[in-house]
């Protein structure tokens, strides 16, 4: 098995620089050419029918590897790799708020399944290559290995986590990061030179900001979830990201800044430094909720990031602590809570930002995640006391 994990490690490593350099493409272009963003309806009318026509098996993204790894039936098809992939980029070339690590767990889960073609295995070493592939595409993403050997594993279920697969997590994550090394993949790198009060207040500071950052995780499961129950009116599937591209598209005009759409890496670098305006990660998630809900691709980890990282910076302020310190928590916590990854989230922190991050870290984000309640945005995760 850890053959096949190294093996899946590459996959998700070539995928994931791939992706990485698309998307900077994509991103590039739109910020040189914003008229395009008016096209993103039109953008998502052709993502819509794609996966109406072709891609209804894989419309489920994440939630089905989370089944598959639950209760293994059949083989992930291939194409939910390329599927993914276009639709990510096309959502970010017409300026869709989304975001980019929920692709590269696609396509690491999808790609390390295909290796179940060619090799023989049996239902628990597929569980195994699926959450070391999906793991291993997380981590080459963020540039955080470690962070993504444990997120593989973790994402399955919530209130219990399962040592499953942890050598073959571990190598297929670390192959992984070091295939986007060889591949000069375009890595965001964030600032590492953090103030860190090791006192009573800051302690008490991160706590708060916690609460805070699972409140914020709460409201957007929520607010995606009933976006996504009124757009189930529409029966036509393609027509969705089509009323919901028209709506985002009207809504940024009206705001009138275009600050939020894509990825927002810019806002997040200068949050870590500078107070943020306290509307901006209420913004974020409006718009985010809207475009991811609707059926755009891309998933919410970035748009997380960018709401945790905003809010904690304008906290900072309140709270009389550095901001980059609540802004590098912020981070992490709004997308543990809502993820319900905690700890691979505490962790990928702590890679991002400097090891001294850890127990700030780990008490923000568990704490977000006991805020934020039982529910999150992968549907699929078997929730403790089902398991009971």
């Amino acid at each position: 098995m850890l053959v096949l994990s190294a093996l899946s490690g590459v996959l998700a490593g070539i995928s994931a620089t791939l992706f990485l350099f698309a998307l900077k493409w994509a991103t590039d272009y739109r910020e040189d050419h914003m008229i395009l963003i008016w096209f993103l309806p039109v953008a998502g009318f052709f993502i819509g029918w794609v996966y109406y026509a072709f891609g209804k098996d894989v419309a489920a993204g994440n939630n089905l590897i989370i089944d598959e790894i639950h209760d293994p039936k059949k083989v992930i098809p291939f194409r939910m790799a390329p599927f993914i992939l276009m639709g990510t980029v096309l959502t970010h070339l017409f300026g869709g708020s989304a975001g980019r690590e929920g692709t590269a767990v696609q396509m690491g889960g999808s790609l390390a399944d295909q290796l179940t073609h060619f090799f023989k295995v049996s239902k628990e070493q597929r569980k195994i290559l699926l959450a070391a592939g999906s793991g291993a595409g997380f981590g080459a993403a963020i540039g955080a290995p470690l962070a993504g050997a444990i997120f593989g594993m973790e994402m399955n279920f919530v209130g219990r986590f399962k040592w499953f697969a942890v050598l073959e997590s571990l190598v297929a994550s670390y192959v992984g990061y070091a295939t986007t090394h060889v591949l000069h993949a375009p890595h965001t790198r964030y600032l590492r030179d953090l103030e860190l009060p090791f006192d009573l207040h800051g302690f008490f500071a991160v706590f708060l900001g916690g609460l805070a950052f699972g409140l914020m995780s709460l409201i957007f499961v929520r607010f995606s979830h009933r976006i996504e129950n009124v757009f189930r009116q529409i029966s036509f599937p393609p027509l969705k990201p089509l009323v919901g591209g028209m709506i985002v598209v009207g809504l940024f005009y009206v705001e009138g800044s275009y600050r939020y759409d894509g990825l927002g890496l810019d806002i997040i670098q200068g949050a870590l430094t500078n107070p943020s305006s306290i509307w901006d990660p209420f913004y974020k998630m409006f718009f985010s909720a809207l475009t991811v809900s609707t059926g755009f691709k891309g998933g919410e980890f970035i748009p997380m990031v960018f709401m945790g990282a905003t809010l904690g910076s304008a906290l900072s302020v309140w709270l009389q602590v550095p901001v980059s310190l609540m802004a590098s928590v912020g981070f992490a916590s709004v997308f543990g809570a809502a993820s319900k990854t905690p700890l691979a989230c505490s962790i990928m922190a702590m890679e991002v930002f400097g090891w001294d991050l850890a127990p700030f870290a780990l008490l923000s984000c568990f704490t977000a995640y006991v805020v934020s309640g039982p529910s999150g945005i992968y549907s699929s995760q078997i929730k403790f006391k089902k398991l009971n």
